[in-house]
């Protein structure tokens, strides 16, 4: 009983160090600049979308969500897309060198992302994808699948052979298997995998930086740096915060929404079990 209320105070106090930031941030979006400054702790003197307004516009965070947005959904659909086939055949199939092949993808997740800059750079500037958003998206997706499938390699092993067995003596073959049968139940992994992937590549700074350099084609986070070097002279920290709750929301919504599907996909692979 003791232990039982220890870690819910240790939760509380977890979840508040968390909160209490962001809940701060969110406050002094609202606030002038002279507010902020000279009374950073108090509430907004008014609520209004003036900051917000100027980050998403003047600021150029209104283009850099909408890269950003479209960017990070469709690397993530390749990723998991790409990552489920591989880490399907590499958990249920036998066939030879596949340990080969899974040590070479687990050999990825060493590989530092710094080391690969220069190459990357060369490499695409040969192929003519220098910033361009299918650059991008190849190199996003290349870093992201050693993880995501060594991640959904586990998930797959799990699943019981004999519902394959079942389904092959009803008549499916290799993809309707896969497809009908596996995904559903994989369901929890392939979220757990969409949610690591989204929130890395939503954030993600440094190749954005090195492989974009036209300035309506930056990601989100390149248009924060931007802003925040600019308002440090023009001192309007106000939308400088209201950028940080705008590059914030499209992560917890995401987060939000797939974490009850999780939780489905868990108590509806329960049950077929």
């Amino acid at each position: 009983m003791k232990r039982s209320k220890t870690m819910h105070v240790v939760m509380i106090l977890v979840t508040l160090l968390i909160a209490i930031p962001i809940l701060w941030v969110f406050l002094n979006s609202f606030k002038t600049s002279k507010q902020i400054l000279t009374d950073p702790w108090s509430l907004p003197e008014s609520i209004t979308l003036k900051n917000y307004l100027n980050a998403w516009g003047e600021g150029g965070l209104g283009v850099g969500f909408i890269n950003s947005a479209w960017i990070t959904l469709l690397t993530v659909f390749l990723i998991v897309l790409i990552s489920s086939m591989s880490a399907y055949v590499l958990a249920k199939k036998m066939f030879r060198l596949k340990r080969v092949i899974y040590l070479l993808f687990l050999m990825g997740l060493m590989l530092p992302t710094f080391l690969a800059m220069t190459p990357l750079f060369l490499l695409l500037n040969d192929m003519n994808l220098l910033n361009t958003y299918a650059g991008l998206i190849m190199v996003y997706v290349a870093f992201s699948l050693p993880f995501t499938i060594f991640m959904l390699t586990a998930f797959f092993r799990q699943i019981p052979s004999s519902l394959e067995e079942a389904a092959i003596i009803d008549g499916c073959g290799p993809f309707m298997v896969f497809w009908r049968i596996v995904i559903p139940l994989a369901k929890p992994g392939l979220i757990s995998a969409a949610i690591f992937n989204f929130v890395g590549i939503w954030n993600e700074y440094v190749l954005a930086l090195i492989l974009i350099s036209d300035d309506e084609s930056k990601t989100l986070p390149l248009k924060m740096a931007n802003l925040m070097m600019v308002q440090q002279y023009r001192t309007d920290y106000g939308s400088l915060y209201a950028g940080i709750i705008l590059s914030i929301i499209p992560v917890m919504l995401f987060y939000l929404f797939f974490q009850r599907q999780l939780i489905e996909g868990s108590v509806a692979g329960g049950i077929k079990e």
